[in-house]
């Protein structure tokens, strides 16, 4: 494991605000790596035998909320509570939620509209290691690929309605939140945007019983620069940036993962929170 001293955390401009921490990358080279996203066929490895951990300094978000941008970082941070009560209530959300969500992508991104299409609640305990269960992913990744975006358009959307919105620009926000509390128990991670190099990306399919997704796993770079954002309060509300079809010099994608914060007291309370994915149009 490559490991990294306090001495060098310091040459990246990093402050006592940070933590030092492992994130699991994944090595390059070889065949085109896959997840299965059910239970794998017999003798097929699992993306795990390709994790390439690195310890790395984790620096505090806070010092600059006001400056980060989903255009420039590929983050950043909103608030606003949430008339939900229960967030595992599919209709609610769909009543509630889903507007709420839309609403504020459109208010923080300049959208003429936004359409929410995935609601995905992840809780820690018990089993975590079946596929079935929305864990944390503890793997560094960013949602979409330059093809799997468009796709998820074609997707979604008609046939002739997908091809008009993909002659637009159009972008994924992934708008993530906590719903138990203060998150001090296993917080998100994500790198800035500008810091992470078209090789770093390493396309990798996600095996579903019916379709074939991808997602982009992401080799290690020393360049890289990670955040978090201790203490996220159950107002304050991360939005990332998954994809976008702009290519004027904005970010398109955005690394994160979760990770153990290793300053967490035992026996702290485990979080519990709701990712939205969100298509906006222009």
């Amino acid at each position: 494991m490559n490991q990294i001293s306090p001495r060098t955390a310091r040459a990246f401009g990093a402050k006592p605000d940070y933590v030092l921490a492992t994130l699991n990358y994944t090595r390059g080279g070889g065949a085109k790596p896959a997840v299965y996203m059910y239970e794998r066929p017999a003798g097929v490895p699992p993306i795990e035998e390709r994790n390439e951990p690195h310890q790395v300094a984790i620096h505090s978000a806070r010092p600059l909320i006001e400056t980060l941008s989903l255009d420039l970082q590929g983050f950043e941070l909103a608030h606003g509570t949430s008339a939900v009560r229960d967030f595992d209530d599919e209709a609610e959300l769909k009543r509630i939620y889903d507007q709420e969500v839309a609403d504020l992508v459109v208010a923080k991104t300049g959208a003429k509209h936004a359409l929410v299409f995935d609601h995905t609640v992840r809780r820690i305990g018990g089993d975590d290691s079946s596929a079935a269960r929305r864990a944390p992913v503890y793997v560094v990744h960013n949602d979409y690929t330059k093809w799997s975006g468009p796709q998820r358009v074609r997707d979604l959307l008609p046939a002739k309605d997908a091809e008009q919105a993909l002659k637009r620009r159009f972008a994924i926000v992934n708008v993530w939140r906590s719903i138990n509390g203060p998150v001090v128990d296993t917080p998100l991670a994500f790198a800035d945007a500008r810091t992470v190099a078209d090789a770093d990306w390493l396309a990798t399919d996600l095996k579903y019983p019916d379709r074939t997704g991808e997602v982009y796993r992401v080799a290690f770079n020393p360049e890289h620069r990670w955040f978090y954002v201790p203490n996220l309060q159950p107002d304050e509300i991360l939005l990332l940036k998954t994809f976008d079809s702009a290519k004027d010099g904005r970010a398109r994608y955005m690394p994160h993962t979760a990770f153990a914060d290793p300053a967490t007291v035992p026996g702290t309370e485990k979080r519990q929170s709701i990712e939205s994915r969100v298509l906006a149009f222009w």
